[in-house]
């Protein structure tokens, strides 16, 4: 181990593993990683891949969405290491945090590893690993325990009589719906919901075809609530339990907390933090939950699932050594209910593995030295895109929580659009709007019931007083027209609607306040993919040209028989010239409602549920399906209509690229930054769709889909390259785009043609988005809290109204207290 005097902590990150939780594993370091590099702590990541390898990372890979967005080119762009050079390599660094999930990093082989080699590292030993991650003995370990358990089968891939086990295992206990789930996983992958002995074989195939694991667990289905808790260590060694999250889900039709319900904020599920329980039912998880860690010998954090049973029962139904530290994670949601920040609950969690290496390190969050411009971040909204835009917006925030010269604030546009809230940490990493809205208007409440619990939790803690940071719990309102009164900088993170349309934007600038992104006109011009289309007509001889476009109101649609609908599908065919088309609602992004259509029956099935107002098209309802569309919010006054365009074959498979050439055309997404007509674009990336269209996951949900970028030069050349990234600044100057955009195209890559599909004028900047990635690969790279300073340095500042109100928010009001008519002066906070 190396010596320190002054220098700072020396952090090794793992991440990566053979498990398919690997993408969440990179969102973990990151996660760890944003929160943690510094002044005091220098950190180096090291990846593992699927067959284990090690390699030394750049901190500017981990803000890839997903590994295969380099597993390819890890031999060019990464260090690797050899089992001894990796060693030497961790001996030399202070202290080892393992961020690896799944099988390798949770189950105890990196563990004893790190245990063989004599290196200090954060988490549990590999004993109590190996004890806890396998869910089949770890439920005979609670069974010895004395803990209620329930019934379970497991099955070992190629066991003879497996049929006739699972056969006599629903027969004894009476089985209507059963779960199916790999003994050694996490994150509810390869979990299923079955209601036959048919059903359960195949989920067995599916899990085992899919290299997950070669063990299975069958158990009844679960009736009662679900809840996730966090147990930590205090410096005596002693297990604390922190309020549990109760999870709330719609379980018919055979739906469970899924992966995708875990990671992509969406209404399928609420989180209720404090849970809804009664406190003596809470204190008896709490209590259980804190004896488990102590009987599992688990160290410093653990994450632990289970369910309140109606029959009164608790069942702890999963032990997760390592928890995922993804931007809204349970560990930061729950850390922050006691006032503690991202950053003070990983140092905490550092400082019992350094205490217990003999390293000095104090958990105390380092705070800013100098006075920073107060910046206002407004996220949230009524549109199909709000749950991104919370994601987008809370990621600014905390990203700009570090900057030297910012200090944002969280503020959420609420479903009406005429309430602005001012949201108190805690209540921010709540994963959806409509839960931040209640969680602040039910904050009187809540407060006076959890508050002595929070005390006796943090006396037990025992955390040092400056690690309490962030302990104001109250929220306020006001009208959206008393926040833009009252803000000096707005950062806005609104997705679509009003925030992306113009007219926020109109209303700043009336107010004089200056705020990112495009002006009015441009912001109205981009949210019309239509009018976006007419905009670069004639640009056409530069190699730029806009995709065609047939709109139809939505209105007339409403009234068509079957034979209408044939007659307008054979239309759509002749004008665009395509065999299969894509519909989009001409003012969405984000991908809600956008869908590749097949037959004039499809066209017909998809008028009738957007006519029905669904949240979302469930897979396989449309021909071709294959995943969950979300749909517009409020019914959209037009669909605009485009030919499908065939793209090259793209996958990557083992670490290798695999390019199969069909076109010669690639889609490509391009960010731009600057002021209005000096937009620099940058470094394109190849968008890589599992379907025929990019889905709101693979956008957006860290782990998921897959961004090349730059695209290799030995497919995309670079003078294709460079002129690409000329004509998307024309594009973003013919558009007045001005601050930041993002603009999305298909790019022949033989003759550099572009066409255009749309800008947008608010990209999604949650944590592992593209235009991250992009800003990384330019020449100096930008870090992403640099990229927002770079942002909020463009942004517009229209001259201020000498008859601007100056009474700051005068309209606020405390949750649960006053009229919207109260001054300051008369809250009571």
């Amino acid at each position: 181990m190396a010596q320190r005097a002054t220098r700072p902590l020396q952090l090794a990150i793992l991440c990566g593993g053979p498990s398919y939780e690997r993408g969440i594993s990179l969102n973990s370091a990151r996660s760890a990683m944003d929160h943690l590099h510094g002044d005091d702590i220098e950190v180096t990541p090291i990846y593992f891949d699927r067959a284990k390898r090690a390699y030394a990372l750049s901190r500017s890979q981990l803000y890839s969405n997903t590994p295969s967005d380099f597993d390819f080119k890890l031999e060019r762009t990464a260090t690797p290491l050899t089992p001894d050079q990796l060693t030497a390599q961790l001996k030399r660094l202070d202290l080892v945090f393992p961020a690896i999930h799944g099988q390798f990093g949770e189950d105890g082989e990196l563990q004893s590893y790190l245990e063989e080699i004599g290196v200090p590292f954060v988490g549990s030993g590999s004993a109590a690993c190996e004890r806890a991650f396998n869910k089949y003995t770890a439920r005979q370990f609670l069974a010895e325990l004395g803990y209620a358990t329930l019934p379970a089968l497991q099955i070992e891939h190629g066991q003879a009589d497996t049929g006739s086990r699972i056969d006599a295992f629903f027969q004894e206990h009476e089985l209507t719906r059963a779960i199916v789930k790999p003994a050694r996983a996490g994150s509810s992958i390869g979990v299923f919901s079955v209601a036959s002995v048919a059903e359960a074989l195949l989920a067995i195939e599916k899990i085992v075809d899919q290299g997950i694991d070669d063990r299975i667990v069958i158990e009844p289905f679960a009736r009662g609530v679900e809840f996730t808790m966090l147990v930590l260590a205090n410096h005596a060694g002693e297990p604390v339990a922190l309020m549990p999250t109760e999870v709330e889900i719609d379980y018919r039709a055979h739906q469970i907390f899924d992966y995708r319900k875990k990671y992509l904020p969406t209404r399928q599920v609420t989180w209720h933090s404090p849970p809804r329980f009664p406190s003596k039912i809470t204190e008896e998880i709490r209590s259980q939950g804190e004896a488990l860690f102590t009987a599992f010998g688990m160290r410093d954090v653990a994450r632990f699932d289970g369910w309140l049973l109606e029959d009164g029962r608790v069942w702890f139904s999963d032990f997760n050594p390592v928890s995922g530290m993804e931007q809204n994670s349970f560990l930061f949601l729950q850390a922050a209910q006691l006032g503690i920040s991202h950053r003070g609950i990983l140092r905490y969690i550092l400082s019992l593995a350094a205490t217990r290496g003999g390293l000095p390190f104090s958990p105390a969050e380092p705070r800013p030295t100098h006075a920073r411009e107060r910046v206002d971040v407004l996220f949230g909204g009524a549109t199909a895109e709000r749950q991104v835009s919370v994601m987008s917006g809370t990621n600014v925030w905390q990203k700009l929580r570090r900057s030297p010269c910012y200090e944002p604030q969280p503020f959420l546009l609420d479903t009406d659009e005429q309430t602005v809230w001012s949201v108190p940490y805690a209540y921010a990493l709540h994963h959806t709007v409509e839960e931040i809205a209640e969680a602040c208007r039910s904050a009187a409440v809540t407060e006076r019931r959890f508050r002595p619990k929070r005390e006796r939790i943090l006396k037990r803690l025992a955390p040092p007083q400056r690690l309490v940071s962030v302990a104001d719990f109250t929220p306020r309102r006001c009208t959206l027209d008393a926040f833009i009164a009252g803000s000096p900088l707005v950062f806005i993170a609104l997705h679509g609607g009003l925030g992306e349309d113009g007219r926020l934007q109109a209303k700043l600038e009336a107010a004089g306040v200056p705020y990112t992104g495009s002006g009015p006109a441009a912001s109205a011009l981009a949210a019309d993919k239509a009018a976006t289309g007419q905009a670069l007509q004639g640009l056409e001889d530069q190699g730029i040209i806009a995709t065609k476009k047939v709109t139809v109101p939505v209105t007339e649609l409403a009234t068509y028989d079957p034979n209408q609908f044939e007659s307008l599908w054979y239309r759509l065919q002749k004008e665009l010239r395509t065999s299969s088309v894509i519909v989009k609602p001409i003012g969405d992004g984000c991908s809600a409602g956008v869908v590749r259509l097949y037959t004039s029956d499809d066209l017909a099935t998809y008028a009738r549920l957007l006519a029905e107002g669904v949240v979302r098209i469930p897979a396989e309802t449309l021909h071709r399906q294959t995943s969950i569309v979300e749909m517009p919010a409020q019914l959209p006054p037009t669909l605009l209509f485009e030919k499908f365009i065939e793209t090259d074959d793209i996958l990557i498979v083992d670490q290798e690229m695999l390019w199969k050439r069909q076109t010669g055309v690639i889609e490509i997404t391009v960010g731009v930054y600057g002021q209005e007509g000096q937009m620099t674009a940058m470094n394109p990336s190849i968008t890589v769709a599992s379907g025929s269209v990019l889905s709101v996951e693979e956008k957006f949900q860290g782990g998921t889909g897959v961004n090349i970028t730059p695209p290799p030069e030995e497919y995309v050349s670079g003078a294709v390259i460079a002129s690409t990234r000329t004509k998307i600044a024309q594009v973003a100057q013919a558009l007045g785009l001005s601050g930041f955009a993002r603009i999305d195209a298909f790019l022949d890559i033989d003759s550099g043609e572009l066409t255009i599909i749309e800008a947008n004028s608010i990209p999604g900047l949650t944590p592992s988005t593209v235009i991250y990635h992009q800003a990384l690969a330019e020449h100096p790279p930008l870090e992403p809290t640099a990229f927002l300073e770079k942002i909020l340095e463009y942004r517009r500042t229209p001259g201020r109204k000498s008859i601007r109100d100056q009474k700051i928010r005068d309209q606020w009001v405390i949750s649960g207290r006053g009229t919207e008519n109260q001054s300051p002066g008369s809250l009571i906070v």
